[in-house]
């Protein structure tokens, strides 16, 4: 099991988080500890105004509200029972089990995973101090509930085993007016920023461009610019903005421009792996294809799991490449990786694709001679590489032609000479018997 604490000083935002997931059908409120009635018959405010009355009785405490996460194994299989179980006997064990709470089992994960909001407020006005939480109090409560309940342990698996089972599923790109807009960008932004290594805002932004998000910081010249101001904004598939931008300080988790750079530093270190085992799969792709169109490579990088997004002008030349590895999650512009990664190396390697037309003409020519081209059983990679991605259905469908097809055989013997012959059979067997 793994527990993670995030304090707040909001407690709106984090119960608002979960009941949209609760909505959109992705988590179910399973427990209200302390709040005298059945979660079922709570309504929203019912749960809001709970927690926020005991904020009130305290205002000179600031970060006041608490928002947990237990991740269990993918391989364990519990109930809502046992979710909320685990849920109220860590609250106990971490000093908040007179604290009212709710818990929430989201159903958006690889693995199972309850999410449990509440206060440190008590009802005396005191604070339950946070204070080095997660190293006093959850780490020795989530050993002991490991133990208790046969949990997988933690420490029993490595931090990569984590990263690769403890992960979102694919999320869905936002659709501009058919879902609330605030809701689908954060959503989109949070679980991009959680599963993604990126170094940059272009890079983020890389990622976001497929899912119909950008992030912005606006012109040099603007204030907002100067202020380290960041924009969310919907977009639609060519990457125009659409409707009204959101400040990233308003979504959850605050993706501001500051907490941005953060990220940048820790995942500068965490993906200097990951771009070695980027350019050995390239380099498999480009060593057999010396010479390619765009769409051939994009097709080509596609099949091993690699998005090849391009930076133009206006006058549509190609000045910049970003690599996204979806099977590591990493982000990485052309130039990071090396000079034969960059814009200008894999630029020049490419070919129009009326080039292509015209180069096959001139081999099948030269190779020819007015004669009918002999299909060679060996691939000349010297020539230009042409993927017909409909070329397997045509094969196919050309054999179950022939299969189907009546034919009739150079040893095939009619039917009437068969029937001749089973006469005179007869007949001689009617003489033998006079």
């Amino acid at each position: 099991m793994v527990a993670k604490i995030i304090t707040g000083k909001t407690i709106r935002g984090i119960v608002n988080y979960n009941e949209n997931k609760v909505k959109q059908g992705h988590a179910q409120c399973i427990a209200a500890g302390n709040y005298g009635v059945e979660e079922n018959d709570l309504s929203f405010y019912q749960k809001l105004n709970r927690l926020e009355h005991l904020q009130e009785k305290n205002s000179r405490v600031k970060t006041n509200a608490v928002h947990i996460s237990l991740n269990f194994d993918p391989s364990e299989k519990l109930t809502k029972t046992q979710l909320s179980e685990v849920g109220a006997s860590y609250m106990e064990k971490i000093g908040f089990g007179d604290q009212p709470y709710l818990i929430y089992q989201h159903l958006d994960a690889g693995h199972p995973h309850i999410h449990i909001v509440t206060t440190n407020v008590q009802t005396n006005g005191q604070a339950i101090s946070l204070h080095n939480i997660g190293r006093e109090r959850s780490e020795p409560a989530r050993k002991e509930l490991e133990l208790e309940y046969g949990l997988v342990q933690a420490e029993s698996r490595s931090q990569k085993q984590q990263q690769q089972t403890l992960k979102p599923f694919s999320i869905e790109k936002l659709q501009y007016g058919q879902t609330e807009t605030k809701r689908a960008i954060t959503n989109i932004v949070n679980t991009i920023i959680k599963q993604y290594n990126f170094t940059s805002l272009p890079e983020l932004n890389a990622v976001l461009k497929q899912y119909n998000v950008m992030a912005d910081r606006g012109a040099e010249d603007t204030r907002m610019f100067q202020k380290n101001g960041l924009l969310y904004s919907a977009t639609d598939d060519q990457g125009n903005k659409l409707g009204v931008a959101i400040k990233a300080s308003a979504i959850y988790n605050k993706p501001t421009l500051k907490n941005l750079e953060q990220r940048f530093q820790k995942n500068g270190q965490s993906r200097k792996l990951y771009s070695e085992m980027l350019k050995e799969r390239i380099d498999n792709v480009l060593s057999n294809h010396p010479r390619f169109s765009r769409n051939d490579l994009d097709y080509l990088l596609k099949k091993e799991n690699i998005k090849l997004l391009y930076r133009e002008n206006k006058d549509g030349l190609i000045y910049g490449i970003t690599f996204i590895d979806q099977f590591r999650k990493s982000v990485f512009n052309g130039s990071d990786l090396g000079k034969n990664y960059a814009a200008k190396a894999l630029t020049a390697r490419m070919m129009k694709e009326d080039q292509y037309q015209h180069e096959e003409f001139k081999q099948r020519q030269k190779q020819g001679e007015g004669q009918p081209v002999q299909q060679s059983t060996k691939t000349n990679y010297n020539r230009p590489l042409s993927i017909d991605r409909h070329e397997p259905l045509r094969q196919t469908n050309n054999i179950l032609s022939d299969l189907l097809q009546t034919r009739r055989l150079d040893d095939h013997l009619p039917g009437q000479l068969k029937k001749k012959r089973k006469r005179k059979r007869k007949q001689g067997q009617q003489q033998r018997n006079y």
